[in-house]
């Protein structure tokens, strides 16, 4: 929220000596004159001016008040601090989705000739940007195994203008060294992007191990109960002002301010919501790799994942997400979904309620066979997203489903 755009309501809160779970409650409260508990809505398009002279300021930057909600409102100015507090980033601008916000951090700052280096385990949509629509504007893409840091090194033997990465990936949690990996991009003249959704910043502040731009589908955790769509954008000040500003400002993709206050009351409980899914979620992970009809199972902490060793130093647990094999393939991948009477069969996650889905067929179905293979995403995986219930039921409705 701009400065002088602040004094339109009354600020409450931010000493720089409240911890996170203080800020995650408290972070960002501005109180209208009314002095009301829970922050304010204010759901309106546009503003009005006291006089001709104080519009013509406000567009000429010369004052930083409101003027259109597509650029600035109060209850999503509220949500970009609370955010950005949680994230200990130094600023953050909030999006009408995620995919919006990975967009924009990406667009924002490319031009036709740049060079682009990415992980090759990535989001569907997230490829489909990388490989289809930044090629069409002469900007190159280089793909790598984001754990072969070998593979990073020659990507960075040329200059590069952006990184783009998750970590842990969608669907089967690979792990990235991000201190590594920054390290080599900043070498190479990167800025690096990181896709923290499956972490959220309660687990994992990727900007501690040098990244510089993080980006959320803020839908997810931070929602948490499926409610509404958003996302966000998180980095210092000048790429904040004088690059995502203004190409959010004259794109549109702007969050609501319903939206943003359904996503402020999330961070209130974010932290308690995401360590019940982390311990839900380890525990289901033991659970089912001990069941027969299971071939496999991903979970970033465990004793068995490739780089549990690495997922440890950079997390504070492994997250909400479990990925498994189940024996056979796309047919009895499907018998498992359909026997399931308590955990829904839903492309998201993050939400209270456990979701799962079968991702070579869904979210990731866009890309060639081959590439699936490669990426570990057969016709057997299944994703699935542990919600809040009681895990006892969880593995039971788990265990009737198996064969």
């Amino acid at each position: 929220m701009d400065q002088s755009a602040r004094s339109l309501v009354r600020a409450t809160s931010n000493p720089d000596g409240w911890r996170r779970a203080t800020q995650q409650v408290r972070g960002g409260t501005r109180r209208s004159d009314f002095g009301e508990t829970s922050e304010a809505m204010f759901l309106t398009s546009g503003y009005v001016y006291e006089s001709p002279e104080e519009a013509e300021a406000r567009f000429k930057g010369e004052d930083d008040g409101f003027i259109y909600s597509r650029f600035s409102n109060p209850t999503v100015g509220m949500f970009e601090e609370r955010l950005a507090l949680a994230e200990g980033a130094p600023r953050c601008l909030a999006t009408a989705t995620g995919m919006a916000a990975v967009n924009a951090a990406l667009m924002c700052q490319l031009e036709a000739g740049d060079r682009v280096v990415a992980s090759r385990a990535l989001f569907g949509s997230c490829r489909y940007i990388l490989d289809e629509i930044l090629p069409r504007f002469a900007i190159t893409v280089v793909l790598v195994d984001g754990s072969d840091l070998e593979q990073w090194r020659q990507a960075f033997s040329q200059p590069a203008k952006c990184v783009f990465l998750e970590t842990p990936s969608n669907p089967a949690l690979e792990i990235i060294d991000l201190e590594a990996v920054c390290h080599l991009a900043h070498g190479a003249g990167a800025q690096v992007i990181v896709d923290n959704v499956f972490a959220t910043p309660v687990l994992q502040r990727p900007r501690e191990f040098g990244a510089d731009i993080v980006v959320y589908s803020t839908t997810k955790h931070i929602d948490g109960q499926g409610r509404c769509l958003g996302g966000a954008v998180l980095a210092d000040e000048d790429f904040c002002e004088n690059l995502l500003k203004p190409y959010l400002r004259h794109t549109g993709p702007a969050l609501s301010p319903f939206n943003a206050w359904i996503m402020l009351k999330g961070l209130e409980t974010l932290e308690l919501r995401v360590a019940r899914h982390a311990a839900n979620a380890a525990e289901i992970a033991d659970f089912l790799s001990g069941q027969e009809g299971i071939e496999r199972v991903l979970y970033p902490t465990r004793h068995d994942h490739p780089q549990q060793a690495l997922a440890r130093r950079q997390m504070s647990a492994g997250g909400s997400v479990v990925a498994f094999d189940v024996t056979g393939g796309k047919e009895q991948a499907f018998d498992f979904l359909k026997r399931l009477r308590l955990v829904d069969i839903s492309n998201n996650l993050g939400d209270a309620k456990s979701l799962i889905t079968h991702p070579a067929t869904t979210t990731h179905q866009r890309l060639p066979a081959g590439e699936r293979q490669h990426l570990g995403i057969n016709d057997s995986l299944l994703r699935l997203s542990v919600g809040l219930e009681d895990p006892e039921d969880i593995k039971e409705d788990l265990l009737f489903a198996l064969p």
